[in-house]
């Protein structure tokens, strides 16, 4: 199948329109609702981090009323369990007095699940997430159930108060697609959001793209060309992640002690291909790999002791490693 200019132009228009009707509701997100629409468009799921009070909840409420998806809200807590996620066997009596096991499916089984401060539950009930973010099934009493597509999970945690929370494994941060960072208001955003939630008339966002043509979306993405000098350039920068390249920056030799993994170079890949089908490009340009580094590498870089005693910001080893390897080898 032929990926046309024209095709990818009318499209890019929807995701335009898509885009600007979220922004209608959510003031100073441009940036991540860019990200996150990236994200979906590649079929992968997204990790929210950011102080309370940011809007990261009413984001994810606003994109799935414009994508006309099923939402679900999941509040972890240190006593939530798996099957309050996944679902269980209930016993049912028929009217004839027989029992069977009945499955009642749990939260997960939506469209778009909000997984909100998923760092304040145990490692135990994480991850039941597991194969619902990378099999999009869910197994339960050795029976396979599959969720319906499009399946993503957004998951939000608190950087600030770590009492009591348990850290994402590295296993579970992996299957992230993108680690996006929610930033504090300018002082002219903050006052556009004043105005617009303090008033009569609160903001409401209509359906722009319906489910169907959301998964036709997805599978045009994958369609969309790459030159094999692009292709190189995102195998180097995985590559250089590794304190052990020869290729890594001095930062990295000394700070980290793992790098991405190849799951990390299919989501730069993916990811650069999905900006520029929303720019409406029928090509991946070497700036589409750069501005998809940070969001798709920052939480598949793992530090070291001298790291995490001096409190290494990631994101800026990331930004000298792009400084330091060129887009032509």
């Amino acid at each position: 199948m032929n990926l046309s200019k024209e095709e990818v132009s009318r499209m890019q228009r929807t995701m335009v329109a898509t885009r600007n009707e979220i922004n209608k509701v959510i003031v100073g997100m441009e940036q991540r609702i860019t990200d996150i629409l990236v994200a979906i468009l590649s079929n992968g799921h997204c990790l929210l981090e950011g102080v309370p009070g940011l809007g990261k909840t009413l984001l994810v409420q606003t994109l799935a009323k414009v994508l006309d998806l099923k939402y679900a809200r999941i509040q972890f807590t240190p006593d939530l369990m798996p099957a309050d996620i996944t679902g269980t066997n209930i016993l049912l009596e028929n009217s004839d007095g027989t029992r069977v096991f009945h499955f009642l499916p749990g939260p997960v089984f939506a469209n778009i699940v909000l997984a909100d401060e998923i760092n304040r539950t145990t490692a135990k009930t994480q991850s039941a997430l597991l194969e619902a973010m990378q099999e999009s099934s869910v197994t339960v009493a050795g029976r396979t159930h599959i969720l319906e597509q499009p399946f993503f999970v957004l998951a939000t945690q608190n950087p600030l108060e770590l009492e009591g929370t348990y850290p994402l494994p590295e296993a579970q941060l992996d299957r992230f697609f993108f680690k996006l960072t929610v930033d504090y208001p300018s002082l002219p955003e903050l006052l556009q959001i004043m105005e617009l939630t303090t008033g009569a008339n609160l903001p409401e966002a209509q359906v722009i793209l319906q489910k169907d043509e959301l998964l036709k979306y997805q599978n045009l993405v994958r369609l969309v060309p790459i030159s094999s000098d692009i292709m190189d350039y995102a195998a180097r920068l995985v590559l250089a992640t590794n304190p052990n390249s020869p290729q890594s920056t001095p930062a990295i030799k000394r700070y980290i002690k793992y790098g991405s993994s190849p799951r990390g170079a299919q989501a730069l890949v993916l990811a650069a291909k999905a900006r520029a089908f929303l720019d409406g490009r029928v090509n991946v340009s070497f700036n589409d790999v750069q501005d998809s580094l940070l969001p798709a590498l920052r939480h598949r870089l793992i530090l070291n002791f001298e790291g995490e005693a001096a409190n290494i910001d990631v994101d800026k080893v990331l930004k000298e490693l792009l400084e330091r390897i060129p887009p032509i080898n």
